[in-house]
């Protein structure tokens, strides 16, 4: 049986692996530990442990290249651990061929399942051949960033990408426990999963599409953020490198679909050339519409530059650009009307700023970014007229403009208007029949209805584009205000319209 080398700063993580390794058992015949570099050099020139889990953070930068050389030499099979899933310990990993990285807090079941395939994996070796020390595994992180020679691949890829970067963690445990049809391979990165299928067989790249329409589905019930997966659905042996960079590039398609899919990449991504940039001419007609707070026309030319183009697409990157330049016009607008001296405005300025950065969807960073220079035109056209003789209609009025803002509160509302937040809810219930919560559906209902009649967009998106952030809640609100869901009200709509 081989040895085992379990190398960590964290004197409870080196007992939490080693009494794991016990309790099951896994088929090693000595565990052998190593709290720094110099033991970890000692013990793997004294014992030669065919497999190395090593804390990638425990190598000092000033002694990476001898640790390397060493475990290199001595060891058969590598994993990575670290608490940070970068891009550098990724390479680090690459670097050492590793054959896996484990991302703490680590997975127990993970961590079985992997240690057990090695060592039936070394134990196949010693039946077939003599071992070598360092042979590198076929599968893995140089997979995924290094050519392999012509010809070559290790299986078949599904790159996963949650809508928030800080769900990488649960969707790595989701994944891990998931039940697949094919276990795949499990690859974490710094933005998102790899997941390595055996090669499919002849016809099996609806089965894959199919896999991933489940896996879609599993997530959705159990976490309010979305996901997006790009899938390389071929039986022709593409390299895994190359499957990698095309799904990488093809997960940029959310920003103008959505989250919430299973994006094919059937070949390269394609992006229409753009001039990210502002015309001296469109400079000038920005200054012109904020001057005149012409709200209208703003929404037109953003969505006529925005949401009117189809596949191929503009570069993200170059359209983030774009709407920074916009932003620019809108600081200055800011200034002229001495709006950044408010603590609340210039916060906003600086979440809109970041939305445009790494926003994951073109369509919400254009509608934060609309709202934005709605508030900023409201306040400068309203700063001396929020006494209104009609305070309940004039809130109602704010309320239809702003109902697609998620963040609509009856705070935010109140102080347009002029008015204490109690006093408005009591306002409306008394002058309008409804309370405020109630008002604010009604009116973001009616508006999903036009949406359901006169297109075709997903209900995920009727639900973001009225307001509600939540598509499962948008369902059930309006299967209890109409008695159908959104989809059979749609069809319903459909059938009744004259032939």
């Amino acid at each position: 049986m081989p040895k085992l080398l379990i190398a960590d700063r964290d004197g409870k993580e080196r007992s939490g692996l080693e009494w794991l390794i016990q309790s099951y058992p896994l088929p090693y015949e000595e565990v052998l530990a190593a709290q720094d570099t110099e033991s970890l050099i000692a013990e793997l020139e004294r014992k030669t442990p065919e497999v190395v889990c090593l804390e990638l953070d425990l190598v000092p930068p000033e002694q990476w290249e001898e640790v390397k050389r060493v475990v290199r030499r001595y060891a058969q099979m590598v994993v990575g651990m670290t608490a940070e899933a970068t891009f550098e310990r990724a390479s680090q990993a690459i670097e050492l061929h590793a054959t896996d990285l484990w991302v703490k807090p680590l997975s127990p079941d993970r961590v079985k399942r992997t240690l057990r395939r090695y060592s039936r994996e070394l134990a196949e070796t010693e039946r077939t051949e003599p071992a070598t020390p360092a042979s590198s595994p076929s599968v893995g992180y140089r997979s995924l960033f290094m050519d392999q020679p012509a010809g070559r691949s290790a299986g078949t890829l599904m790159l996963a990408q949650p809508e928030k970067e800080e769900r990488l963690p649960a969707l790595v445990s989701f994944l891990e426990t998931y039940p697949f049809s094919r276990q795949p391979i499990i690859l974490p990165l710094s933005q998102a999963v790899a997941c390595i299928f055996p090669l499919l067989e002849q016809g099996g790249e609806k089965a894959l599409q199919l896999e991933g329409n489940r896996l879609l589905e599993a997530w959705d019930e159990l976490a309010s953020d979305g996901l997006t997966m790009a899938l390389h659905p071929t039986d022709f042996p593409l390299p895994l490198h190359k499957q990698y960079l095309a799904a990488k590039e093809a997960l940029e398609w959310r920003f103008f679909q959505g989250t919430r899919q299973v994006i094919p990449v059937a070949e390269p991504v394609h992006w229409k050339p753009i001039d990210p940039f502002l015309t001296p001419e469109e400079q000038r007609e920005w200054i012109t519409m904020l001057e005149k707070g012409d709200r209208e026309r703003i929404r037109e030319w953003m969505h006529h530059s925005f949401f009117k183009a189809g596949p191929p697409y503009p570069e993200p990157g170059r359209l983030r650009i774009r709407l920074t330049s916009i932003l620019a016009q809108i600081r200055r607008y800011m200034k002229t009307r001495e709006l950044h001296r408010d603590p609340s405005f210039e916060m906003r300025y600086h979440e809109i700023f970041h939305s445009i950065l790494h926003g994951p969807v073109l369509y919400r960073i254009v509608q934060d970014l609309l709202l934005f220079v709605s508030t900023l035109l409201d306040t400068t056209a309203s700063s001396n007229q929020v006494a209104l003789s009609d305070p309940a209609t004039n809130a109602v009025q704010f309320m239809e403009n702003h109902y697609t803002d998620p963040r609509l509160s009856l705070e935010a509302v109140a102080r347009h208007i002029g008015r204490n937040a109690s006093y408005l809810s009591h306002l409306l219930s008394r002058e309008k029949g409804k309370p405020y919560r109630e008002l604010l559906v009604d009116i973001r209902l009616r508006h999903a209805k036009k949406f359901l009649e006169t297109t075709s967009l997903p209900i995920g998106q009727v639900a973001a584009r009225t307001g509600f952030s939540d598509a499962n809640y948008f369902s059930r609100i309006f299967k209890r205000q109409t008695g159908l869901s959104p989809r059979a009200y749609r069809d319903q709509k459909k059938r009744q319209k004259p032939k």
